[in-house]
């Protein structure tokens, strides 16, 4: 066999491609007629192998640049895809940080409303006891008020008791003492009853002084304990 004539299976097997594939290239060759060998195997011509290896080449070229061009779509997806993927996860990780920010924010507004909350609830019980220890205190000046008028008055009692009590003493000082020679006939003279009657009057009066001092006393230290 001429080597420039070559049947479908050889062609086939030199360019790496099926019989089915040279069959179909054959169908577009210009010529129609066809050489074949003494076991009626279809024989190409140089020209006609040369025709077949073209289209297989420019068929090769295309699948190639289509597989390139497939792969770079697919890079170019796959790139897109991570992008987004990558832009997704940034979302939602900003998200979940807005979210986080958001809560905190939430429970640290919590937390300062239930604190003035709870001051506020402290100092409406410090005003409730400001009112009462107002009203206490208006009652302890009104008490003291009263005592201060009964100290005045007692002030009055006791200097006319006071007033009372000296001229009482002057007058007993101004009796004249009994010598030794008229001790009996004075005491057969005065009556025994209006002796004892005078020692009463002048322990019972004593007892009264006693007694309005006690009062002052008592008085005063009211008034220095509210007014320290």
């Amino acid at each position: 066999m001429s080597e420039n004539l070559k049947t479908i299976k050889e062609l086939a097997d030199e360019l790496g491609i099926t019989k089915q594939t040279v069959q179909y290239h054959i169908k577009n060759l210009p010529s129609k007629t066809r050489k074949k060998n003494s076991r009626g195997a279809i024989l190409l011509t140089k020209e006609e192998q040369n025709f077949i290896k073209s289209r297989v080449n420019k068929q090769s070229d295309r699948e190639q640049s289509d597989r390139e061009q497939s792969d770079r779509e697919q890079s170019d997806r796959e790139q897109s895809d991570r992008e987004q993927s990558d832009r997704e996860q940034s979302d939602r990780e900003q998200s979940d940080r807005e979210q986080s920010d958001r809560e905190q924010s939430d429970r640290e507004q919590s937390d300062r409303e239930q604190f003035y909350l709870e001051k506020i609830k402290i100092q409406e019980e410090q005003i409730e006891d400001f009112k009462e220890q107002r009203i206490e205190l208006r009652e302890q000046v009104k008490h003291l008020g009263v005592l201060l008028d009964q100290q005045q008055r007692l002030a009055l009692q006791d200097k006319k008791l006071l007033e009372e009590y000296k001229a009482e003493n002057d007058s007993l000082k101004a009796l004249k003492m009994p010598t030794e020679d008229t001790k009996e006939e004075q005491a057969n003279s005065q009556p025994q009853e209006e002796l004892e009657t005078l020692k009463e009057q002048i322990r019972a009066l004593n007892d009264k002084i006693k007694g309005q001092e006690q009062l002052n006393n008592q008085v005063s230290k009211k008034w220095y304990q509210f007014w320290k």
